[in-house]
């Protein structure tokens, strides 16, 4: 999970690169910094550095940054924010670098009411200095972000505001077990990375289902005790893209009365870092808040600056085709809620592999055969390390075990914005597998360009507190959650689903035998079929945008003579 953060100078638009490892750069003498051992309400002593503004008198208001990468990697964020006249406060997490203690549960030492309240304390203890004016803003991120949900929720009173940049919400959901499935890529190789994984790891995997443990990890379920305005920034193709726009929302409309109705939502064309396969979304940086350095908004928060101009809660690019020039699209859209008003839209699977706006009139099925030991390869995405972003999925498209469903040619754009879900009725021979479902915009030239995914584990398709083994050849009704996009597929493109049951690294392999891990040795292939009938008309719902300024919708082409 990336660290922070190169701030750019012009307060109205991003990098190019979100994000942007920020080495130490010299850039002060000894006198500049100070360096404490903050104590923790335990003891621990945490490894903190002090900037003060080297302009203006004191007391100052305080720009606070908690990381797990090294406190003196932000030394240039720093010296960026000193001149505007802020005092400037990183610190090295539990555990980590400098600081005292040890890194488990990693952000579970945060805030929320755990044992360790670390975003706490550490606030507590800025508001107390002589040079500060007793308002603090925090500011990260990915897992400087995630630090700063955790603590938001009962947090002091000096916190005044936040800007939280991709981060999870709901540690269980959107970052260890999306769908019920583990998030191998992602957490188990950042763990790795990080050399973190005693005592994470294997405390992660013994709970795979959404238990008190997790419980006590969810920000979101602490939403009502948030009482600090944020702005909340994200991507299409960022791997915590549902728990950005779930903060928002959240605390948007449930937070605190100095937080509910004062925040705001940026969501761009972006991954967690650079897409694999480059994309070139125009005008993708000028979004009407900075997605890195809303000095407007921190300067409102803490310095009590007036906004020069009103800003709506929710700012969104609405992507589009971006080989057509004169193609809709490729533009942001500001709205007072999310999500922006819509229509579920349902597009049904056939036997015949069409995606029909239309339900089956006869009875049909496909099945398949699932191997735990030979997956279907992640390709792009909502990752961190591996390959991310809009990639080409037909090298995937042609195996044996992914079910392609494509729609006919569009005789008009269709803008889908929001929440996308799929229903499926599906059967196995095993007591317990996974499902997964892919969105991808097809262009003219065939390219397959992936919008959104997600996957399901079969056994926790009625709750993910409790399994449900399957009864084989029994028919089961499955939801499949691929969170959220917003875009237009363009006249002549066609919109195709993949189904399949692996997703591999990106979500660790089902051994089907009902164990929620994959062992050596201890695996089944499974026959998986997916229902396509009348009584189980397997489909996907896509959120029709329905705004004022949504494109009129006509029927699609006459289907190709056969």
């Amino acid at each position: 999970m990336l660290a922070l953060l190169h701030i750019r100078a012009r307060p109205w638009r991003i990098t190019g690169l979100l994000f942007m490892l920020v080495a130490a750069c010299g850039c002060f003498g000894q006198e500049a910094v100070q360096t404490h051992l903050v104590p923790m309400r335990d003891g621990v002593k945490l490894a903190t550095d002090v900037y003060l503004p080297n302009t203006g008198a004191g007391p100052y208001p305080t720009i606070l940054i908690r990381t797990p990468y090294n406190k003196n990697g932000l030394k240039a964020s720093a010296a960026h924010l000193r001149p505007l006249g802020y005092a400037v406060v990183t610190q090295d997490m539990r555990g980590r670098f400098a600081s005292e203690g040890h890194h488990a549960i990693i952000f579970g030492n945060d805030g929320i009411g755990g044992k360790h309240q670390d975003g706490h304390d550490t606030i507590a203890w800025i508001a107390e200095q002589p040079w500060s004016n007793g308002k603090v803003a925090t500011w990260g991120a990915s897992a400087s972000g995630i630090a700063q949900n955790m603590a938001a929720p009962g947090a002091p009173p000096a916190l005044q505001g936040q800007v939280v940049i991709m981060a999870f919400s709901d540690y269980y959901h959107q970052a260890a077990y999306q769908g019920g499935v583990w998030r191998k890529e992602l957490l188990e190789g950042w763990l790795k990375s990080q050399k973190m994984e005693e005592v994470n790891l294997p405390t992660f995997l013994e709970h795979a289902a959404y238990d008190d443990f997790w419980k006590t990890l969810n920000a979101e379920a602490h939403a009502k005790t948030v009482n600090a305005p944020g702005v909340f920034v994200g991507g299409w193709y960022d791997i915590f893209l549902q728990g950005t726009i779930n903060s928002f929302v959240t605390i948007h409309n449930e937070g605190g009365p100095d937080a509910r109705g004062k925040c705001f939502l940026v969501i761009g064309p972006q991954a967690h870092g650079g897409f694999t396969q480059p994309v070139n979304y125009p005008h993708a940086g000028d979004a009407p808040i900075n997605m890195l350095a809303p000095m407007n908004l921190v300067g409102h928060w803490i310095k009590g600056e007036k906004l020069s101009q009103p800003l709506a809660p929710v700012h969104y690019y609405v992507m589009g085709d971006t080989q057509d020039p004169a193609a809709p699209g490729n533009f942001w859209r500001s709205a007072e809620h999310w999500p922006p008003p819509s229509q579920a839209t349902p597009f049904y699977m056939h036997a015949d592999r069409e995606l029909q706006r239309e339900p089956p009139t006869k009875d049909g099925k496909l099945t398949y055969q699932y191997d735990p030991q030979n997956p279907v390869p992640t390709l792009g995405g909502q990752n961190l390390i591996i390959s991310k972003g809009p990639m080409d999925q037909r090298p995937l498209e042609a195996r044996d075990d992914v079910l392609v469903f494509t729609s006919q040619p569009l005789a008009e754009p269709f803008e889908a914005t929001g929440r996308i879900t799929a229903k499926l009725y599906i059967s196995s021979d095993c007591p317990d597998t996974d499902f997964t479902v892919k969105l991808c915009d097809v262009f003219p030239d065939g390219e397959s360009r992936l919008v959104a995914d997600g996957i399901q584990r079969a056994s926790l398709r009625r709750s993910f507190e409790q399994r449900d083994l399957l009864q084989p050849g029994e028919v089961y009704e499955l939801a499949v959650d691929l969170w959220s996009t917003s875009l237009i597929f363009n006249r002549g493109h066609r919109i195709r689903i993949a189904v399949s049951s692996s997703n591999a690294p990106r979500f660790e392999p089902n051994p089907n035998t009902g164990e929620p891990h994959l062992e050596d040795g201890k695996a089944r292939v499974a026959n998986n079929t997916l229902h396509l009938s009348p009584t189980h008309p397997s489909h996907i719902l896509l959120p029709r945008y329905d705004g004022a300024d949504a494109i009129v919708e006509r029927p699609a082409v006459e289907r190709d003579p056969e």
